[in-house]
């Protein structure tokens, strides 16, 4: 799993690992702590991209600051409307890329999300489970940009 972020890694490793029921529970579980991953009060970034886009359900925010040169910490604000895998997604993202550089995110493939959710899931609701991983490299690669 070396083209991960290691905290991704270990997200993907737990997932594969669990029965398609555990699977699930365990995804509703991760969209009920996404608030957890929500900006704070008076929190700064450096870049904030919110809006309503045709994907989604409702408006979906993300937030981020670079730390230590080019390391992204990510927050995410989402309409009371997304749905729960998008919530899911959201969490597993924000607690699996950050701290990682801008160029580990940009990088990231696409495969680790039938592993986490299942293939079941993704071919039912494709466009919502990359959605935020797309978003979050549309903002590190803004960052990128501006860094450069």
């Amino acid at each position: 799993m070396a083209e991960y972020p290691a905290a991704l890694g270990e997200l993907i490793t737990f997932f594969e690992s669990l029965p398609e029921g555990e699977r699930r529970e365990n995804l509703i579980d991760l969209a009920a702590a996404a608030a957890s991953h929500a900006p704070k009060d008076g929190e700064k970034f450096d870049l904030e991209d919110v809006r309503h886009d045709a994907e989604c359900t409702d408006t979906v925010g993300v937030h981020a600051r670079l730390k230590h040169g080019d390391h992204v910490h990510f927050a995410i604000s989402l309409g009371p409307k997304v749905q729960t895998l998008t919530k899911a997604m959201a969490t597993i993202l924000c607690r699996g890329l950050n701290g990682s550089t801008l160029s580990e995110v940009l990088t990231v493939p696409q495969d680790f999300v039938p592993r986490i959710v299942g293939a079941d899931l993704v071919r039912l609701r494709s466009q919502t489970v990359y959605y935020v991983l797309g978003r979050m490299k549309q903002v590190a690669q803004a960052l990128q940009k501006a860094v450069n």
